[in-house]
């Protein structure tokens, strides 16, 4: 099994370290970057083990037949990552979304 991610998923990780540093959620980047670089690493070791469901109708204008997985990081977060499977040689799951519980919580 394998995990890849689009493009657009790794630009927002990559700007959630910056909204993370300057809305004070951490008060170092370093800190910022220790915490986007541990979800992608969870999401990217543990994705096809995850238990997972589809997703709802909501979420189809970032791919259709897609399913999403819970990422816990602490009490108040929670990380949906939203993805399609595909069975080729071996199946490879693309993750195409990614939002927190804060953002997305009213459409699941």
């Amino acid at each position: 099994m394998k995990v890849l991610v689009i493009p657009k998923v790794y630009d927002y990780l990559d700007n959630l370290v910056t909204i993370l540093y300057e809305k004070e959620y951490f008060g170092f980047e370093d800190f910022a970057i220790n915490y986007v670089d541990e979800l992608l690493d969870e999401i990217l070791m543990t994705l096809p083990a995850r238990l997972h469901k589809p997703a709802p109708k909501y979420f189809e204008k970032y791919g259709k037949g897609m399913y999403y997985a819970i990422f816990e990081k602490n009490k108040r977060t929670s990380w949906y990552v939203f993805f399609t499977k595909y069975y080729e040689r071996e199946t490879i799951f693309l993750v195409r979304y990614i939002a927190n519980n804060h953002v997305i919580a009213q459409h699941l």
